[in-house]
């Protein structure tokens, strides 16, 4: 029996669990390479997704002080224990491990063998590439898709529902009240996670600068402004702003820099991946009060870009994204550049289709237009119904996935 078909017997056939849409590549991955690394934020189901898919190999958690404290001793004998591989669990707690598997798979290459996964270390994933480079494919398993949320048996039908619930799986699989999770999710990371961290002194200053970053998600980052509302220097920001990078709770969206002939906003923009954590940070606590609230443009922009960047991380997707901004106003959410051309995405909360939804848009892909390559125009807004326009198309918030990803 092949790897691959010995993954899904034992991993696929499972109780009560969602299928994520990172498992084909997951699987792909494992059948080629000696080892995979899996990475993401806390709560995103790297544990799940890893036991499930790789119930066949023997599974370690060093975040089990008993566990911890053997491999730190005897890293040697703690895997000598799997002589056929295992999954190794929060491997961050004890990066050196990595060091003595990089000798395990030199003399035995078998594929699939190793399944290590971690989060919340931002040495995690230098340790990862200076001790396993050219022995391990690493992946990122990103909070849930719209797509996957709706395999739960009761999920949020309404955008404000969706917006505020967030793509945490164990909100939907124990149904909990988003606020309360969040409100546990925020203290754990400060508490637990953010503590052991450097760069990190006054947990209070932290929280205050995490959530100035939830009210400026989508927005271009200006370091200064931040440092100056949240009373700390501007390399501490920049310091701080890579440290949610490491934790996957913001990434940074770079400007276009193609040749346009124009002279384009070189800052980045600053993005939570989690629209739940956004409304949350920002006292959003239910849909009435999201629905008028001043920053729901943002959050739904947030929610659209997060959503692509997931989609396209579930299927290992090459290609640039990035942001559109000229000096002369013209500006698009996002541009997706791969071999196919040029896609030009806006997020539009309004929930009527009109062709004002596209005006802002045709003006950026009549400058991208002067690189020689082929450009679409795709506005994601919040109604219902699909329109394919000249000028270009109309998704309602629903259909995302399935207009960029069509099977």
């Amino acid at each position: 029996m092949d790897f691959e078909l010995a993954a899904r017997q034992d991993g696929l056939i499972r109780r009560g669990l969602i299928r994520r849409d990172l498992e084909p590549a997951l699987i792909r991955a494992a059948a080629g390479s000696p080892s995979v690394t899996l990475t993401g934020p806390r709560q995103s189901g790297k544990t799940t997704l890893c036991q499930s898919l790789f119930a066949h190999l023997p599974y370690s958690n060093l975040e089990f002080p008993d566990v911890r404290s053997f491999a730190l001793e005897d890293p040697r004998a703690f895997l000598a224990q799997f002589p056929d591989g295992a999954v190794i669990d929060e491997v961050q707690r004890v990066p050196d491990l990595l060091s003595y598997l990089h000798g395990l798979i030199d003399n035995d290459p078998r594929p699939g063998r190793w399944i290590v996964s971690g989060s919340h270390n931002p040495a995690f994933p230098e340790s990862v590439s200076q001790s396993l480079a050219g022995r391990t494919s690493v992946m990122h398993l990103l909070p849930l898709t719209h797509r996957e949320v709706t395999r739960f048996d009761r999920h949020p039908v309404q955008l404000e529902e969706t917006l505020l619930a967030g793509g945490y799986p164990r909100i939907f699989d124990r149904r909990l009240d988003p606020s309360d999770w969040y409100r546990s999710y925020v203290a754990t990371y400060l508490e637990r996670d953010v503590r052991l961290m450097r760069n990190v002194g006054n947990l209070t200053t932290f929280q205050r600068f995490v959530q100035l970053c939830a009210g400026r998600s989508s927005q271009l980052l200006n370091y200064q402004s931040i440092a100056n509302d949240c009373g700390v220097s501007q390399p501490t920001v920049k310091a701080w702003i890579s440290l949610l990078e490491a934790t996957f709770v913001a990434f940074r969206l770079p400007s276009y820099s193609g040749n346009v002939r124009k002279r384009l906003v070189k800052a980045p923009k600053l993005f939570l991946y989690d629209s739940g954590l956004m409304c949350w940070l920002l006292g959003i606590r239910d849909p009435v009060q999201l629905r008028t609230h001043p920053l729901r443009g943002a959050v739904f922009e947030t929610w659209v870009v997060a959503e692509i960047v997931k989609h396209r991380a579930n299927r290992m997707m090459a290609g640039e994204l990035s942001y559109y901004r000229d000096r002369h106003g013209a500006e698009a959410d996002l541009v997706i550049e791969d071999l196919a051309g040029l896609t030009v995405v806006e997020a539009k909360s309004a929930a009527t289709a009109s062709t004002a939804l596209l005006s802002g848009s045709r003006r950026v892909r009549r400058s991208l237009k002067r690189t020689g390559r082929p450009c679409n125009v795709m506005v994601v807004y919040g109604g219902d119904q699909f329109q394919k326009r000249t000028q270009g198309w109309l998704v309602p918030w629903r259909m995302l996935e399935g207009a960029l990803f069509p099977s």
